[in-house]
């Protein structure tokens, strides 16, 4: 078993573990188990990163046996630059969302709490994942925990937010079953994505192809105008849910058209650029203009996630160095900030019970230690330089302007937007005198509280200050696909 095994069965095992000996009179013995689990998961990660040669754009800790040999399906596993900060980050993530849940889950606390380590092993996967029916399987895994977590521990509507959220990711992913179904027998018989990245395809294939593989990423962004499963899926998901969903899982489907849409149809990734910088500013601007709007936080929050990650797509098909690298690490930027904006609102939701912003004002004279941290995660959220989410905008946004004034100026006027949303929640929520009596009588974090939010907040200020380490390792894989992308595949 390599490194990257590790990764995925580590969590998995814990899970399967917990899910079957925790009971809840054993609750905290369970929340011990899961927190050794998803630390031991996160060291096992840190090899990938002290032992991974920065040099090269080839697949490292490569595994490769056979699972479904009639079907010549093999149990393929590796990482580049581009692979690498997401296994790290779901990693973490997992650690943190293990922490703020250790209170606040008090039923089913060792279903919970597998669940979320399964989860994290699962994407893990998807990752990793070098076959293309293994990238499918982990793919569509993935929605079986986050089904059960919103469907059990979400709010009244979680049964509605549930099927919503399986329904419309899962037709979505049909297409692509369809797209990868039709490249195996293309090949004559294999599902390896290197194979498929070589192959010659016609230009009215590759077109069919990039659409299948738009259906099913596009859904799990979301673009705009497939995105509005998202909002209500995060309002009703537990606290964990949402950070999780919004940190890693909406990573899934970028991270689809890097391995998929832009390396195996170059060419239809080429003509049907235009529609793809067109959806990408819908979401940056018009999805911007729909989160001003907003009453309940955790929509507000929801909302801009849709228009940050339209920076991500329009990075990716600007073609170019600063775009797609941009784009990477808006998308590890988005993880860390998506996270501590959902687990922040999460700390008030578990003293007041509503996330209305009129139900708050003045939490800054109640909760200074708290406010603190939540500002910081307002001001990376819109954006501020120094903090995680200016890189990556700022980055796609000069990549932008190289291929085209225009699309760099618009895409710059979201940042207004952004602050203007942000800066408006932050005002009516902690700035000002206190209005109501609950406000006044909340208590500042505890020590678990302050610990999860300082990781986080280290996380965003790293990140903001030194983005070197994490723009060094994609490099050269980045160019590599750019070489790739550039050559024709047509026969």
């Amino acid at each position: 078993m390599g490194l990257l095994s590790l990764a995925i069965w580590t969590p998995v095992l814990f899970g399967v573990v917990l899910l079957a000996l925790g009971r809840d009179d054993q609750a905290q013995a369970v929340r011990w188990i899961a927190l050794i689990g998803a630390v031991v998961s996160l060291l096992v990660t840190v090899p990938l990163y002290t032992q991974f040669d920065v040099s090269t754009a080839a697949m490292q800790f490569t595994e490769l046996s056979p699972w479904i040999e009639r079907f010549h399906v093999n149990y393929h596993l590796g990482i580049d630059g581009i692979s690498l900060w997401f296994v790290l980050l779901t990693a973490f993530i997992n650690v943190v969302v293990v922490i703020a849940g250790w209170e606040v889950i008090t039923s089913r606390v060792n279903q919970y709490m597998g669940a979320f380590l399964i989860l994290s092993g699962l994407m893990i996967g998807v990752f990793c994942a070098l076959d293309g029916m293994l990238f499918y399987v982990f793919f569509e895994a993935t929605l079986i925990p986050m089904y059960l977590i919103i469907g059990v521990w979400g709010g009244p509507n979680k049964i509605y937010a549930a099927f919503k959220f399986f329904l419309y990711t899962l037709l979505g992913s049909l297409l692509m079953l369809v797209a990868l179904i039709y490249l195996y027998l293309a090949s004559n018989g294999s599902f390896d994505l290197v194979v498929w990245q070589k192959m010659p395809l016609a230009a009215n294939v590759q077109s069919l192809l990039f659409f299948a593989f738009l259906a099913a990423f596009a859904v799990k962004v979301p673009m705009w105008p497939v995105h509005t499963w998202l909002p209500d899926v995060h309002v009703e998901a537990p606290t964990g849910g949402s950070a999780v969903l919004a940190a890693i899982m909406l990573k899934l489907g970028a991270y689809g058209f890097l391995r998929f849409s832009l390396p195996i149809t170059p060419d239809a990734s080429h003509e049907w650029a235009g529609l793809m910088i067109g959806l990408s500013l819908a979401a940056v601007i018009y999805v911007g203009l729909v989160t001003m709007v907003q009453k309940d936080m955790k929509k507000l929050v929801a909302y801009s996630s849709v228009a940050h990650m339209g920076f991500v797509t329009l990075g990716f098909f600007i073609f170019n160095s600063l775009g797609v690298a941009g784009g990477i690490v808006q998308m590890i930027s988005h993880g860390f900030v998506s996270a501590a904006m959902f687990l922040a609102i999460g700390v008030l939701y578990d003293r007041m019970h509503s996330r209305e912003i009129a139900s708050y004002g003045g939490v800054v004279n109640t909760m200074p230690k708290f406010a603190a941290f939540a500002m910081l995660f307002a001001m990376a959220n819109c954006g501020l330089p120094g903090t995680a989410g200016f890189v990556g905008e700022w980055m796609v946004i000069l990549g932008a302007v190289k291929v085209n004034f225009w699309v760099g100026f618009a895409a710059a006027s979201a940042l207004i937007f952004g602050a203007a949303y942000t800066l408006w929640m932050v005002k009516r929520v902690y700035l000002g005198p206190v209005t109501n009596e609950k406000v006044k009588n909340l208590k500042d974090i505890n020590a678990r509280e302050f610990f999860f939010l300082s990781l986080l907040a280290i996380a965003v200020l790293y990140l903001g200050l030194y983005p070197k380490p994490f723009t060094d390792v994609m490099d050269v894989s980045v160019t590599e696909l750019l070489k790739h992308v550039a050559i024709s595949k047509l026969p």
